[in-house]
Formats: structure tokens, sequence, C-alpha cells
């Protein structure tokens, strides 16, 4: 039987890495990953190509390795020190309309696309548990959460002129595993935590290794549509901070807002005033279509990945 293909663009990141390595694992899979540098380590059968996902060269890759499947990771997560507004979007919006019109012009079948649960924004008026139905809106303050929206805008379109092209979109709630370190972590990793007078800024989690089960059962269920991706339940701020051994620094908003401000323009802290809305209107998304419609079922829960993570964390000291 002849290999499905399947080609994974963002391969060296975090969750591309351990996709990559989970898909080698499959005798019935030809792996191609494609990313904008050299992997750390190659493993064996699977097959590399270096390009930036805006260049032409990806129109190229794709007619190349003729992929039946693209597994669309590659994006701006947490921007580097010299990143700028407008090479994120270059990147997110522009790199995702390159891959897109590869993929019709040599007749991909399907992509997966990690979208996230910053698409729908942080927004005062967010339901207490987001859907799929709800409507996506990000927020222009967060580069992120703009982008997301203005792709999943990009692929809705996608979907009425190209309905040949299947689409897989997870909107993927917070990723935790035993070596995650990003924005979010470091609020965990503060003396006291971090939270705001009249709010629960509750957090959904999802595994990593959940999150590449998810991705699997995408390239082998016929199974399309958007699917909120993350663990049962949610934690709030408080109750992190109790599992954590914590205490929580509880301000005011406006306090919060203008400590924000004076702290990001001395260039003391990453979080600038926008944060607020951040921490404040945390989208929740509620995991029911993922579990019934596309047939997959998070294995952790969102208080047992983040007790994977607070166990790895508290071993390393």
């Amino acid at each position: 039987m002849t290999p499905k293909k399947v080609l994974v663009t963002g391969s060296s990141g975090y969750l591309g890495s351990q996709t990559v390595a989970a898909l080698a694992q499959r005798p019935d899979l030809a792996v191609i990953a494609l990313d904008v540098r050299e992997p750390a380590a190659r493993i064996d059968g699977v097959a590399y190509e270096v390009a930036d996902i805006r260049a032409p060269e990806v129109d190229a890759i794709v007619a190349r390795h003729t992929p039946d499947v693209i597994v669309h990771l590659a994006s701006i997560v947490t921007p580097g020190k010299n990143s700028n507004r407008a090479f994120e979007y270059d990147v997110d919006v522009n790199g995702t309309r390159n891959l897109l019109q590869a993929c019709v012009a040599h007749g991909v079948r399907r992509i997966i696309v990690s979208s996230s649960g910053a698409a729908y924004g942080y927004h005062a008026d967010n339901p207490e548990w987001l859907t799929e139905s709800d409507p996506v809106r990000g927020n222009d303050a967060f580069a992120y959460s703009c982008h997301k929206r203005l792709v999943e805008e990009m692929l809705a379109d996608y979907r009425q002129k190209h309905p040949e092209l299947e689409q897989v979109i997870f909107r993927i709630g917070t990723i935790l595993g035993p070596t995650v370190r990003n924005q979010i972590t470091d609020l965990f990793e503060k003396p006291k935590i971090l939270a705001i007078a009249g709010s629960d800024s509750p957090f959904v989690f999802i595994h990593d290794q959940d999150v590449v089960g998810a991705i699997l059962h995408g390239i082998d269920s016929s199974n399309v549509g958007i699917f909120n991706v993350a663990g049962d339940g949610k934690l709030t701020i408080f109750e992190i901070a109790q599992r954590l051994g914590k205490t929580c620094r509880v301000l005011p908003a406006p306090l919060l807002q203008s400590a924000l401000w004076a702290l990001k323009k001395l260039n003391l802290t990453q979080y600038g005033p926008e944060q607020l809305d951040f921490l404040r209107y945390r989208p929740v998304l509620l995991n029911t279509r993922l579990k019934e419609v596309f047939g997959y079922t998070p294995k952790l829960t969102s208080a047992q990945v983040f007790d994977l993570y607070r166990n790895a964390r508290q071993s390393e000291r």
C-alpha cells in the first residue's frame, strides 16, 4: 500500500517537532517536515525542507512532494525581541495564503490548521463557555488573536471557493506539557499570581500530546470542520494559585492598567496595558463537538494537565 503523504509546516517548533516525531512512528505515512530553519535533529525516514512559509519555494515543495494532507502549524506564537507587527502579519496571514494557494494548485486533499481559542477574542461579553458557532472576533490589540481571526476568515472564503480542499480547523486552548515555557507559564512562575479584582480569569488547558493525538485523528478521519481543542473543565486563576501553593496578588483593573503602561514604557515588563483584557476575559472553550462530532476525546482534563506541568516544574527545583 502506498503511504499517505503528510507535510507539516512549522515542523521545528514546539508542537511541530512533537507532531513530526509521532508521524514518523507510523509506517503507513510518508512525512515531509517544512520549516524556516534546519531542525535541531533529524529523524530517519522524514524528508526535510527548509523554506520560509511566505516564499515562492513553498509552491515548488508542495508540487514536488504532492502531499495528501498538510498540517499547518507555522505561525508566530511568541514574538522575538526584534519582531514587529508587520512581520508577524506577513508570516501568519500571508504565509497561510501562500500555502493555501499551493494546496489548491497541486491538488492537496486536506489541510489541518492550528488556530486558537484566541481567535474568539478576549471580550467582556464572551459566553461562559465558547462553542464553535460563536463568532470569531479576535482583538486588534493582540497580534496573535487578530491574525488568527484573519486566517479563519480566509479559510472560510476557501471553503466556499475551493470545497475540494477539506479543512480541519483546531481552535486550541492553552497548551501545557512538562517542558512548556511561554508568556502564560511565566505568569505562573511569579512568587505571587497576578489576579484582577472581579475576574476569575479562567483557563482551559490541553496536553501537548492530546493536540498531537487530535492531529493524528484528523489525518486518519474523514471528518471535517472546526473544533475546540481543550481538556474537560477549567481552572480559575485562584485555583491555579492554590495548586501551586501560592497566593494571588489581586489588583483593581485601573491600577493594573496604569502600572503595566508605566512598566512597559520603562522596558521593565514584556506586558503592556492591553494584557488586562488578556487576563480578565479569558476565552473558555467547550470541547463537546471535538468529542461527539470529530471523535477525539482528550486523555487529560484541564486540571490533570496543569498538575502534570506543575509536578514537572517542581521536580526541576
